[in-house]
C-alpha cells in the first residue's frame, strides 16, 4: 500500500484540521527551512513554509526564469488547500512571489489576506542591494547569511547556494512591473525599525496594489526567522478575515 502523494510545494502536510492558513515564502538563496524556528500552528492558524523549485529539497528541479511563472505553479500546487481563509507571507524577495501569487489567484479562491515585508512595490523596482553583485560578492553575502542564522559555513554548501542565490537575484532583476495590478485582497506592509535593506519609509507604493495598511515592528532585516511574538501575532489575524 503507498501512502499520499507529497505535495511539492509545501514542507510538510497540511493539517485538515486548520482553520486558516499562512503560506510563508522563502526569500531569495534560501528554502523553506528558513521558517524552521516558527510554529507550526497558532490559535487554529496554519503556517505552512513553501518550497520553490531549485531550492532544498527541490533542489534538482530548474528554478522558474520569472515572478509570474513561479506564482502560476505555486498558485496550481497550493489549490487543494485554499478551502480556509489563507494567506500569503513573503520576505523582501518573496514578497514578490506572494504578490504575483495573488494576482494569479484573483479570479478565486483568493486570499484573505496578502502579508508582505521589507520589499518595495513592484513598479518600484527592481530594487535589491545583491543586484549589483558579483559571484564573488554573492558568496560572501551567503557566508554572512549563514553566520546570521546560526550556522556554520562549508566551502561546498556555499557554493552550491550562490548558484541558487545568483537564479534567484536574476528573477528580480527580470521584474518589471510600471502598472501592477491591484490584488482583490487587503494588503499588510511589514516593515522593520533596523532594516536597512529596505527601509519602512521605502514600502509606500504598495497603496497602488491594493489597500494597503503599513506596520513597523521592532527588529533588523533577518529578524522575522525568529518569529517574533508581534509578527506571529499579526498574522494570526487571518483568522479574523472571511474566506
Amino acid at each position: 500500500m503507498t501512502g499520499p502523494v507529497r505535495n511539492p510545494w509545501l514542507a510538510r502536510p497540511p493539517s485538515p484540521a486548520a482553520t486558516a492558513r499562512v503560506f510563508c515564502i522563502p526569500y531569495s538563496g534560501t528554502g523553506a527551512s528558513i521558517y524552521r524556528g516558527w510554529p507550526h500552528e497558532r490559535d487554529g492558524v496554519e503556517f505552512l513554509p513553501v518550497e520553490l523549485p531549485g531550492h532544498e529539497s527541490r533542489f534538482a528541479e530548474p528554478p522558474a526564469e520569472t515572478y509570474q511563472e513561479l506564482a502560476k505553479g505555486l498558485a496550481d500546487g497550493l489549490r487543494p488547500w485554499l478551502d480556509v481563509p489563507y494567506a500569503f507571507f513573503g520576505h523582501c524577495w518573496s514578497a514578490n512571489v506572494a504578490y504575483e501569487a495573488t494576482v494569479e489567484l484573483a479570479s478565486g479562491p483568493a486570499p484573505a489576506r496578502l502579508f508582505l515585508s521589507s520589499q518595495v512595490a513592484p513598479q518600484d523596482g527592481p530594487y535589491a542591494r545583491m543586484l549589483a553583485m558579483d559571484d564573488t560578492e554573492l558568496a560572501a553575502e551567503m557566508t554572512t547569511m549563514i553566520r546570521n542564522l546560526g550556522g556554520v559555513p562549508q566551502h561546498d554548501f556555499v557554493e552550491l547556494y550562490t548558484e541558487v542565490l545568483r537564479a534567484d537575484v536574476e528573477v528580480n532583476r527580470r521584474y518589471v512591473r510600471p502598472d501592477p495590478p491591484r490584488v482583490p485582497c487587503p494588503i499588510t506592509a511589514i516593515g522593520w525599525t533596523g532594516d536597512t535593506e529596505v527601509t519602512p519609509a521605502q514600502m509606500g507604493g504598495w497603496t497602488a496594489c491594493g489597500e494597503t495598511t503599513f506596520t513597523v515592528l521592532a527588529g533588523r532585516h533577518l529578524s522575522f526567522t525568529e518569529a517574533p511574538p508581534p509578527l506571529i501575532d499579526l498574522l494570526t489575524t487571518i483568522r479574523d478575515y472571511p474566506a
